[in-house]
């Protein structure tokens, strides 16, 4: 290891810097009410901002009111989203930290109750909706199948997805990450599990990676080329015959192609019955080897717990930025808190000077 901790060096990204490797993972809050962020999403993203991450990308905040997973998630669908996230945002930026937003679909998993809520199916008289698919294939066995996209559904996911970025350039965010992973829709296609298409869209490899390049293209079309564009995958399904590591590299390749500046490397959420190994960093060999093979950035996600453990991955070049999701609700400060356990003087809020001895 080299004496200057990678942790609180410096990423650039296009013409966006980080100040250290720490990025906050999108977590969902299901705090929004028709999708608006409110004084919650301000306190909880901006402590972050104040314990010090370099980076903090917002919860899936979803493109359409189809798209969200429940009545009370994040959304971007219309032009009022935008005031109160530019508020946040503005606030962000003040304490140092990059501002970023996670767009998403949910798919076949949405129109669901919050999890304290017992993340259950809502009822048509609930306020539920029928969710949409590449195939009518449902989540769980025995409840009722999705509606499989026609042409027109699926060019207004791509629509929604251009749209939400152009909102989110308009509140002032600075990265944006596309959500195709955890089983959500951009996932769903992917996936040979649920994707049984014969159309242009389903089927080969490529026709099943189709949608999600076609994403991303249309968010390229409208969010400038001076800032980055990240996707969040899924590197394996964790089952025989799912999305696989191999299919991740292949896609990687392409997506940084179509100039892709991250893959956020996460898995699983395909299916129920997925056997996951969740071990101490158990995600990380995932983002190594898409880094080495499809020689692109990648950010190491999942039980990443600790200084040292983020240092060395960094330092084995298996990632390039360290996201922090769970380890965060807990210790919202702990970038603050890293400086120091490794000996290294950063930048304190003035407010809380009194406390940094």
């Amino acid at each position: 290891m080299s004496s200057s901790p990678a942790l609180f060096s410096p990423l650039k990204l296009r013409t966006i810097d980080l100040k250290n490797r720490i990025a906050v993972s999108p977590m969902c809050m299901y705090s929004s009410e028709d999708g608006f962020a409110n004084n919650w999403h301000l306190v909880h993203l901006g402590t972050r901002a104040v314990g010090g991450a370099g980076l903090l990308l917002s919860e899936a905040t979803a493109v359409s009111p189809e798209g969200r997973i429940s009545p009370d998630d994040l959304g971007i669908w219309k032009d009022e989203h935008i005031t109160k996230l530019a508020e946040i945002v503005q606030f962000l930026k003040k304490h140092g930290s990059v501002p970023g937003i996670q767009l998403a679909h949910a798919g076949r998993k949405a129109s669901t109750t919050s999890p304290w809520k017992g993340y259950r199916l809502l009822e048509k008289e609930e306020g539920g909706w029928t969710p949409v698919a590449p195939s009518a294939i449902p989540f769980y066995e025995g409840n009722p199948a999705p509606e499989a996209l026609d042409k027109a559904g699926i060019q207004k996911v791509i629509n929604d997805f251009r749209e939400g970025a152009k909102r989110a350039l308009k509140a002032g965010f600075q990265v944006v990450e596309i959500h195709a992973a955890h089983g959500y829709l951009l996932h769903e296609f992917l996936s040979p599990l649920s994707n049984i298409r014969e159309d242009e869209y389903g089927g080969s490899f490529e026709n099943r990676c189709r949608l999600l390049l076609e994403v991303v293209s249309a968010v390229r079309e409208v969010w400038p080329e001076e800032l980055p564009l990240f996707v969040r995958i899924s590197a394996t399904d964790w089952v025989e015959g799912g999305w696989n590591a191999t299919d991740s590299v292949r896609l990687s390749q392409m997506l940084k192609e179509q100039g892709m500046d991250l893959i956020d490397c996460s898995s699983g959420g395909m299916v129920p019955n997925a056997k996951i190994p969740a071990n101490k960093g158990y995600q990380v060999e995932f983002a190594r080897k898409i880094k080495e093979e499809a020689k692109i950035m990648t950010g190491a996600v999942g039980l990443i717990t600790n200084e040292d453990q983020a240092e060395e991955i960094l330092q084995q070049n298996q990632a390039d930025l360290i996201f922090m999701g769970r380890e965060l609700l807990r210790r919202p400060y702990f970038p603050l808190e890293a400086a120091k356990n490794v000996g290294i003087d950063i930048e304190w809020p003035p407010q809380y000077l009194r406390a940094k001895g």
